[in-house]
């Protein structure tokens, strides 16, 4: 069983930043690609990036490219998100999870983490 645990999330005022960070328990980390998803109240979870294996391949939706950065050190299991920017419209539950593929396709996520609340005030 995998385990993915996220963290940094909290309260921003719009324009400001944050990092999610999320760690694995996974060993070979690195042999798989990371992403990461949010959930905003009464909306379905929605796909932010990912990241290949070895972090020579990023994919992000296109609302979040050039704010939201995706990263991993594969040496510590650990994936980052970095946002910039941040918007009011960005408040959700992030969530990280793994695939064996660089996709947005969420069912193809094979194990998640709880979450971490991001609030954006204006």
């Amino acid at each position: 069983q995998v385990q993915l645990v996220e963290s940094g999330g909290g309260l921003v005022q719009a324009g400001g930043s944050l990092r999610l960070s999320c760690a694995a328990s996974r060993r070979a980390f690195g042999f798989y690609t990371m992403g990461w998803f949010r959930q905003a109240p009464g909306k379905e979870r929605e796909f932010v990036a990912a990241i290949s294996w070895i972090g020579g391949s990023t994919y992000y939706a296109d609302s979040m490219k050039g704010r939201f950065t995706i990263s991993r050190d594969n040496a510590k299991n650990t994936l980052y998100l970095q946002m910039n920017s941040l918007k009011p419209e960005d408040t959700a539950v992030y969530y990280c999870a793994e695939s064996r593929a660089l996709t947005s396709s969420a069912s193809e996520y094979d194990y998640w983490g709880q979450g971490t609340q991001v609030t954006v005030s204006s």
